[in-house]
């Protein structure tokens, strides 16, 4: 059976649960809640296993914030023995308008500390990621309190359609690769 690491990035803590910088905890919380799976702590991350036909998902949220989040990506592709290629960072990101999303197979960090770890870690940026854009309604010099900050109520409402799709973008990545999945769900 072909394993996958799909890696949801977030930060661990009430405080940060609701924030626009959580969206990779959210998208895996919804795959796995769409399959009544759950996830468990372990090593440097809460993991749960979510099997798709004929493919293994390994679903990590790293335990070891934003800012470390390569050190959990590493250990568990290590662990799982699983190759780049079959891995994937869910993230969210500023330039992309809310709720529209992109596949890219490798890219620089974008000023995005998580992808910032990852790539110092791994030592390379060529791993398929899915950005999840949040937008960029801030004031100048307000990026952080944005990032950081909670959806807003109609951000909410939108969300969960968004959140879906995105679901079945990592299901057709792993079922059908990166290209199929970016042919169809960059456009959407």
């Amino acid at each position: 059976m072909k394993k996958y690491l799909i890696a949801g990035l977030g930060n661990i803590g009430a405080e940060y649960a609701e924030t626009r910088h959580n969206i990779g905890f959210k998208i895996l919380d919804a795959l796995a809640g769409a399959s009544n799976i759950s996830f468990k702590t372990d090593r440097y991350a809460d993991v749960a296993y979510l099997k798709v036909k004929n493919k293994e998902l390994v679903l990590i949220k790293p335990s070891t914030y934003m800012n470390l989040s390569g050190k959990a990506i590493n250990y568990w592709l290590q662990h799982e023995k699983i190759p780049l290629q079959n891995l994937l960072v869910v993230v969210d990101e500023i330039a992309l308008p809310f709720g529209a999303i992109r596949l890219k197979g490798k890219g620089s960090d974008g000023g995005h500390n998580g992808l910032k770890s990852i790539n110092q870690i791994l030592g390379r940026q060529d791993y398929p990621r899915l950005r999840f854009g949040i937008g960029n309604d801030y004031p100048k010099g307000g990026q952080v309190n944005y990032v950081l900050g909670e959806w807003e109520a109609q951000e909410i409402t939108d969300l969960k359609p968004r959140i879906e799709l995105s679901c079945g973008a990592i299901e057709t990545f792993a079922l059908a690769g990166l290209n199929t999945a970016m042919n169809e769900y960059n456009k959407k």
